[in-house]
């Protein structure tokens, strides 16, 4: 292409310096030379022509190229921000469960802490029940011993008055 523009600057050259037709602002030229760098410039325009054509065609291509390395960067980009969502939703959800699996822990922890106290308390009622029929029972039995030692007391005294009366 530089090969091009310098013959068309020596064609300007060329009428630049040709002598002018007076009154009429036309200029005369070398027919020949003109048609030399004409044939030049035919000859040389196919190969810029095909070089320009080959260059802007590797520019499409790396277009092309520096798009689909964009589109596959943003995907992959895409892709690893997902898989951090993902995670993230996992994370969340194991912290949820966690939550829920302490929640239901202390909540059977008191049930089972109710209950415990409900059956001891169960037990300790059996007990003074057990208790309060024991001494009821020691009780009764005691006034039955009293009874009957205050009659063997009694026997007693009226066996020695008895006695008494006798040696008399």
């Amino acid at each position: 292409m530089e090969s091009i523009l310098k013959l068309l600057e020596l064609m300007e050259d060329i009428l630049d310096n040709s002598s002018a037709v007076p009154f009429t602002g036309k200029v005369m030229v070398n027919k020949e030379e003109l048609y030399e760098i004409i044939t030049d410039i035919r000859l040389k325009l196919p190969n810029e022509i095909k070089q320009s054509k080959w260059v802007l065609e590797e520019r499409n291509k790396i277009l092309i190229d520096a798009q689909k390395e964009a589109e596959n960067i943003i995907k992959e980009a895409d892709d690893k921000l997902s898989k951090l969502i993902d995670e993230n939703e996992v994370t969340k959800k194991a912290y949820e469960q966690a939550e829920e699996i302490i929640e239901n822990a202390k909540k059977n922890s008191r049930e089972m802490r109710l209950g415990a106290i409900e059956y001891v308390e169960e037990i300790l009622l059996a007990v003074e029940n057990t208790i309060k029929q024991t001494l009821e029972n020691i009780h009764n039995e005691s006034s039955k011993l009293e009874e009957s030692l205050g009659k063997t007391i009694n026997l007693l005294q009226s066996n020695r008055q008895e006695l008494k009366g006798k040696n008399t």
